[in-house]
């Protein structure tokens, strides 16, 4: 390999007279990625320095055998070839654009134990996909686990075949098995890599790669996780758990992830954009009129949540079930003399943590209602994995605003749960009256 990648010189060139280079997005020793469109849409482009003949069609073999795979959780990859930049020569490959990778958010925060929880599956279901076929990924780290709109992959970019063997550098960092140095590649090597990952997504740390100790014997991650990172970091290799053990440590973990993570469902994606089913909102006209307010929010643009500073505020439109809050019994907010919802404040959340989300965190609050519709007491009864989101959420719900119950034609006090769930993308609430 050299090292004549040039990073934003190269912007505004098109390789092969068909890859604009619209955008420098980042460079390492080895490789350049620009974007650039394929089919109209917006791709990643990767280029790779090739010493000799020999060096760029091996890779060019690796990079076909890539864009073979068919895996929801795996980067596509679309094409690739030889191009001559400056007068060097060059193997790119043409891939599909992600959002970010983890890389991006772990200088930021850790993840917190139940976004790990719904970070393994889809990792995991990768790999073993890739491992069925008799392949090896070789390179997984932080900066290879990304996100596309709502789902978390896997790069292919890196995948070679054990029968081929791997003519690439040897090891370079502790996210490499120890055995990779020789030469020697198996599952087994990934599953050093998934430990590390794990470790490092944990606690924003390296582990201690010659450590004769338990790895993770000095810090505060749960004990599930712990055991995984100590069985993936064996020296031999022979040791580690297989990928499909370790998915077995996990599935009684999959209903309800540490920390509280929404038990809707355990499949393996980042799931930031469901929607929840509309509802009918029925009106009928007897002696009184009864109007009905439930709560919804199915449509939120992706970035309403996080572009002003004051918490977002709204008047209650639409329809949605209620929801009870933890040991609580609720009642339908369902005629004006029963109370309801008149302002509706959405936690202000940066995009950046939102991006962060595995799923959809559920956090529930209850708030105390004077006879005037403000809150005079809110508490959290389920905060969710994340402290940061829960103190978001405890703030919004503090300036939410109700319609008094009103008995013997005096408005009351009442107690509402507020349920928010939320994702990438979307802020979703459902509030319910409790009985006092």
């Amino acid at each position: 390999m050299n090292s004549t990648i040039r990073s934003k010189e190269w912007e505004g060139r098109t390789v092969s007279g068909r890859f604009p280079l619209r955008q420098w997005l980042a460079s390492s020793d080895h490789s350049s990625v620009f974007l650039t469109e394929q089919a109209g849409e917006k791709a990643a482009i990767k280029f790779l320095p090739a010493d000799s003949d020999a060096d760029a069609e091996r890779q060019l073999a690796r990079w076909r055998t890539a864009a073979q795979l068919s895996h929801p959780n795996l980067i596509r990859v679309f094409e690739c070839g030889r191009a001559q930049m400056d007068g060097h020569d060059y193997a790119y490959v043409v891939m599909e654009f992600a959002d970010e990778d983890l890389s991006q958010i772990l200088p930021q925060r850790p993840l917190a134990p139940a976004e790990v929880a719904e970070l393994l599956p889809p990792l995991l279901s990768a790999l073993s996909y890739l491992h069925a076929q008799g392949l090896v990924h070789g390179r997984i780290k932080p900066s290879n686990v990304l996100a596309t709109g709502d789902q978390l992959k896997l790069s292919a970019d890196p995948v070679f075949s054990l029968s081929a063997g791997d003519s690439r550098k040897p090891r370079r960092d502790v996210y490499d098995a120890p055995e990779t140095a020789a030469g020697i590649f198996s599952p087994a090597s990934d599953v050093w890599s998934v430990g590390v990952t794990l470790y490092t997504a944990l606690t924003q740390n390296l582990p201690e790669e010659n450590a004769k100790d338990d790895p993770a014997a000095a810090t505060s991650i749960p004990e599930l996780f712990g055991g995984i990172v100590r069985s993936c970091l064996q020296l031999d290799p022979r040791r580690r758990n297989s990928i499909a053990e370790i998915r077995a440590l996990l599935q009684p973990e999959s209903a309800a992830p540490p920390g509280d993570i929404s038990g809707e469902s355990s499949t393996p994606r980042w799931r930031g954009s469901r929607i929840v089913a509309s509802l009918s909102i029925l009106a009928t006209a007897v002696v009184i009129a009864l109007l009905v307010f439930f709560w919804g929010r199915g449509g939120e643009s992706p970035n309403s949540a996080s572009t002003s500073s004051p918490p977002q505020a709204q008047t209650s439109q639409q329809a949605a079930p209620p929801v009870s809050g933890p040991q609580q019994t609720a009642m339908p907010a369902s005629q004006s003399s029963q109370g309801s919802v008149l302002l509706e404040v959405l936690p202000d959340m940066s995009q950046s943590a939102r991006n962060t989300i595995t799923g959809k965190i559920r956090i529930v609050a209850r708030v105390e209602v004077d006879s005037s519709g403000k809150v005079t007491h809110a508490r959290l009864t389920t905060s969710g994995p994340s402290q940061y989101f829960a103190r978001k959420t405890l703030e919004a719900a503090q300036h939410w605003e109700f319609s008094p119950p009103i008995v013997n034609s005096q408005p009351v006090a009442s107690v509402w749960s507020l349920t928010f769930r939320i994702s990438r993308k979307q802020t979703q609430v459902s509030p319910a009256r409790l009985k006092r």
